[in-house]
């Protein structure tokens, strides 16, 4: 699928997002924090419909362990394809998009976790370049659902180095070109 735009998302995407991924609650509080410049919701759209979407944390981490070991660090959080686009690479250009925001930004490195049940998500990441953090195992919290209920997931941390990123991938728009 070559004909994906990446772009920020606007408030009055709410209504895509939600119908597109449900989690209405969390997409707003996310569309809140990137009007506050304390993070980037990236979306992707093919022919006009919502096909994923990764959030910046541009916040101090909220794991310990990850402030600790990570300061200033960003992370990318909740990268969402929907099923019917899962492996035409919608999250490797969402991921190369955040990524060339944080190089404009400055940033030298981002970080994620990724649950440990989540085999798939920690091979795409790994391939692209992502690597183990070595400080073992990592409590997230999950988004709250509607009753702002938080589950703990067990996860791995992996970073990356930005310096010397090229930002080359193929069908990839910069997220404020259109």
């Amino acid at each position: 699928m070559r004909d994906v735009t990446i772009r920020r998302a606007r408030p009055d995407d709410l209504p895509s997002l939600t119908r597109r991924l449900g989690q209405e609650p969390y997409f707003a509080e996310r569309l809140d924090r990137q009007a506050n410049g304390r993070g980037v919701l990236l979306t992707a759209w093919h022919a006009e419909v919502l096909v994923g979407v990764v959030y910046l944390w541009l916040e101090e981490a909220e794991e310990p362990e990850i402030l600790e070991h990570l300061p200033e660090t960003p992370l990318i959080t909740h990268l969402e394809v929907h099923p019917e686009h899962r492996g035409a690479k919608v999250g490797t250009r969402l991921i190369a998009a955040a990524e060339r925001i944080l190089v404009g930004e400055g940033h030298t490195r981002v970080a994620l976790a990724v649950e440990v049940t989540n085999a798939a998500a920690a091979k795409l990441y790994a391939k692209l370049g992502f690597r183990d953090w070595s400080h073992g195992r990592v409590k997230c919290y999950s988004p709250g659902d509607v009753n702002g209920h938080r589950r703990v997931e067990i996860c791995e941390v992996m970073v990356k180095p930005l310096d010397g990123w090229a930002g080359t991938c193929s069908g990839t728009s910069s997220p404020d070109e259109r």
